[in-house]
């Protein structure tokens, strides 16, 4: 029996990758009713990354938090034993923001409650995927939620967002909460943009955020004051640590305060959701995202996939709204075969919309074809 394992990322604007992997499976199986398929929802640190260990088998908590402007939210993160999976997306993202947005008072003090209530409930090993940030504080908000003190030149704490950093004078450790003391803490993120400077946090990114040509110098002044201040309280030097930058700079915050190490967004969750064990038996992989493009070449979850993959020596197909990669490309990332909703559907509107549809399709016409997969791979090991 042909396996065929379904490790799809989110389609961004259209569908969950939980939703993804469901439509691929159906048109598998009405194309092949004998083929064995297993959906492994991924993603790659960024939003879907607490839904991954869910659909993986971790446990599923609720939670009230603080949204990056602070209006309540709730929100969720994944518990399995002490671990922890916490999504800085789903709290404090710029999905989150009621009413546009804001990027010198956007803070990332509702990520530190949800880290909070996780240290909380016993877990010791927390792992904070941080992608699709709104703000540029450097990770003061969730420190600050953390029990940090973040103080003016009266002794005042100071305003929520990079904004607030501006006046700082000093970083006050001792209120830090108990348990993050001996906690070990993973960042996982896909970029390797150190805090500071014309590839930092501020310059790359915070344009992104709504910010402004003198936001920019703004937000890079604080920064770099932010930087000063946690180096004197903690005794390190994080500005230049590749990836730091990421979310904000709440990477850096991580680093330099909890003592939090960065690695690869898609590594990180191939490992949490147990992808190689699953690869085991496995005949053909399918992956994908919305967009395969140069920013998938830059640690995005299909090429972390067929890594994976071609590691087990599993074939790999992908399946995207659209592609704008090379078939050379592709098959350097170890992308075998590409499968586009825009071959069917060349409407970007209509093509959203009918996704899953588009989606069933690709997956009755990738069951016609699995077993060629197969024969051709035995063929080569003979």
């Amino acid at each position: 029996m042909t396996h065929v394992v379904l490790a799809p990322d989110k389609f961004k604007g259209s569908l969950t990758a939980a939703e993804v992997a469901r439509a691929l499976a159906e048109g598998l199986l009405a194309g092949n009713p004998s083929l064995r398929v297993t959906c492994t929802p991924v993603a790659d640190g960024g939003d879907g990354t607490v839904a991954a260990a869910v659909a993986a088998g971790w446990t599923f908590v609720e939670v009230d938090g603080t949204g990056a402007t602070g209006r309540p939210v709730r929100t969720a993160y994944a518990r399995r034993g002490s671990r922890a999976v916490v999504e800085l997306a789903s709290v404090v993202g710029l999905a989150t923001l009621p009413a546009g947005l804001e990027p010198m008072g956007a803070s990332t003090f509702g990520l530190g409650t949800v880290i909070g209530h996780a240290l909380d409930g016993g877990a010791r090993e927390i792992v904070i995927g941080v992608g699709g940030s709104a703000s540029t504080d450097g990770g003061a908000g969730m420190l600050q939620a953390l029990g940090v003190r973040i103080l003016d030149a009266e002794g005042n704490d100071v305003a929520p967002g990079g904004a607030g950093l501006r006046t700082a004078v000093r970083v006050d450790l001792s209120g830090l909460h108990p348990a993050a003391r001996d906690a070990h803490f993973e960042v996982a993120c896909d970029v390797d943009n150190p805090l500071l400077g014309p590839n930092g946090t501020t310059a790359v990114y915070a344009p992104q955020k709504g910010a402004s040509a003198e936001q920019l110098v703004e937000l890079e002044d604080a920064m770099t004051r932010w930087a000063l201040l946690v180096g004197t309280a903690t005794g390190r030097d994080d500005c230049a640590v590749a990836g730091a930058g990421a979310a904000g700079g709440t990477a850096f915050g991580a680093v330099s305060v909890l003592g939090a190490t960065i690695r690869s967004g898609i590594d990180t969750v191939l490992d949490l959701i147990g992808f190689r064990d699953t690869l085991v038996g496995a005949d053909l992989v399918v992956t994908g995202e919305g967009s395969l493009d140069v920013q998938s070449l830059r640690g995005k979850a299909p090429v972390g996939v067929a890594a994976a993959a071609g590691q087990a020596g599993v074939d790999v197909v992908a399946v995207a709204g659209r592609r704008a990669l090379s078939d050379s490309q592709l098959h350097s990332a170890g992308i075998r075969m590409t499968y586009t909703l825009a071959e069917l559907e060349p409407d970007i509107h209509e093509s959203i919309a009918n996704a899953a549809e588009l989606l069933r399709r690709i997956g009755r016409t990738i069951a016609e074809t699995s077993t060629d997969f197969v024969t051709a791979r035995m063929g080569e090991e003979a």
